[in-house]
């Protein structure tokens, strides 16, 4: 027998060997504390000597010593199941379909995650002259005749030399409807642009100045994974944050959160502050006029629901984001209170760095090291952890360049990043836009090192750009 379990052994005294706990096990102030198998089978032999006396035989090879064992173990397994059994009754620690449970007790049963797969653009007719190419970009949203709708999860590009090309897609709405089989039939096949997207607009223009169609969709392969659901963690955090009330901003903003198409939400009392968007501010002096009258009373009060969107969210329209988030809060808003739905304005954010790596089968010469399919990659890898960094940012949270540089060095075949520049797009910190994907040529690009600020109505969004990072 080990040293340290003879020790053990000899601390329980005669109280503790009679009895089938003691105050550090079990329930506790600090949790549910097991014991363990070598304090089970530790007591197991104090009870032995205690009842057979101190000579009894308990070394290695003895029957005794092995029913003593056994018992422990299945003692042990017991209080493993009591501590997990103890851990899925609270959110904090539950997991899998306890975690589930607990979630639907709270009115929100885990949601479903959204189907992704692949679509194909194909340039459909010729392009007008002086135009070299048709770029669609990412969010692009897309229907079926069935009414499913989908995005684009990446821009494209198409032009008379490279006239396909298959794009990442995502089904909009989450859920075992959005696992797309074209096999199914047409009405789940997609085939056509939303026409309230914005963002396709120049697009519209192009294919206006042509009078045909510039780009079909061919949707030739099935969407998969709308039956999974949120991961344990992600689930979690929504569950933590879930409000026990009704007519509260909580309960708004997390209603309101569920809704497919928003990436965060805020509600808001006031704004606090004088408000210098109004056209008379700065007309008049000081002392002369009031900056505000008092709240008329018979007036309706109103509250702002400030509504980050994703980038496949269409905002205006009978199924855009703006009429789905109303519906969504309708039924949890305070009576006679009423919502302002605004869009947050989105402001692109890039990335310039030349970036030192190691371990990678790359050629000889810069160039031919930049393009290289192993280059090429890493980027991808990269630009995925820099989408999900920003995504986590919330209003008015500026893009650090540090938190950047940390990003990109967790990828382990990356030795330095070199002369990082963050580029933001507008450049007018007031400017209000749709974010850019692709990045236009006209960007700000800031000094090394900068941070990228956005507002308190802003939210950043990272546009990825292979061009932009170079391995050197």
């Amino acid at each position: 027998m080990p040293e340290d379990e003879m020790l053990e052994i000899l601390a329980i005294d005669a109280a503790v060997a009679r009895s089938t706990g003691s105050d550090r096990y079990g329930i506790t102030d600090a949790g549910f504390v097991p014991k363990s198998y070598s304090r089970v089978l530790a007591e197991r032999f104090a009870l032995a000597r205690e009842v057979f006396g101190g000579d009894i035989d308990l070394t290695a090879g003895s029957v005794l010593r092995k029913l003593l064992e056994v018992t422990s173990l299945e003692d042990a397994r017991t209080w493993a199941a009591l501590t997990r059994a103890y851990d899925d009754s609270f959110v904090t620690s539950a997991t899998g379909a306890a975690l589930s449970r607990l979630g639907e007790e709270l009115g929100l049963p885990r949601p479903h995650l959204e189907a992704r797969g692949e679509v194909t653009l194909e340039l459909a007719g010729d392009l007008p002259d002086g135009v070299t190419e048709v770029a669609v970009p990412r969010g692009a949203r897309m229907l079926s005749p069935g009414g499913h709708h989908a995005w684009l999860t990446a821009a494209a590009t198409l032009s008379a030399s490279s006239p396909e090309a298959v794009v990442p897609a995502a089904a909009f709405h989450p859920g075992p409807d959005g696992d797309l089989d074209p096999a199914d039939g047409g009405e789940v096949t997609l085939d056509r642009f939303h026409p309230d997207d914005d963002r396709l607009q120049p697009l519209r223009d192009l294919e206006a100045a042509a009078g045909e169609p510039l780009v079909t969709i061919v949707h030739d392969r099935p969407f998969v994974g709308g039956t999974s659901r949120w991961p344990d963690e992600r689930y979690r955090r929504l569950l933590l944050r879930a409000p026990r009330s009704v007519w509260t901003a909580d309960a708004i903003r997390i209603a309101a959160s569920l809704v497919a198409g928003v990436r965060r939400v805020e509600v808001r009392d006031a704004w606090g502050g004088l408000d210098l968007h109004q056209s008379i501010f700065g007309n008049f002096n000081f002392a002369e006029r009031l900056f505000g009258s008092e709240r008329d009373i018979a007036r309706p009060y109103y509250l702002t629901v400030l509504v980050g969107p994703t980038p496949g969210a269409v905002w205006n329209g009978p199924d855009g984001l703006h009429a789905a988030v109303a519906s969504a809060i309708e039924d949890v808003r305070p009576v006679s209170i009423f919502p302002y739905i605004q869009q947050a304005q989105l402001v692109s954010v890039g990335v310039e760095a030349d970036l030192v790596v190691d371990g990678l089968p790359l050629p000889p010469g810069s160039a031919a090291r930049d393009a290289a399919p192993a280059a090429i990659e890493l980027k991808r890898r990269i630009a995925r952890r820099l989408t999900e960094h920003v995504d986590d940012a919330g209003f008015g949270e500026p893009v650090r360049a540090a938190s950047v540089i940390r990003i990109i060095m967790e990828e382990p075949a990356v030795r330095d990043v070199r002369d990082l520049r963050l580029v933001r797009f507008p450049g007018d910190p007031d400017g209000a836009t749709v974010a850019a994907d692709p990045l236009p040529a006209d960007v700000q690009q800031l000094a090394c090192g900068a941070n990228v600020h956005v507002g308190v109505d802003q939210l950043p969004v990272f546009v990825p750009d292979d061009a932009r990072l170079r391995v050197v």
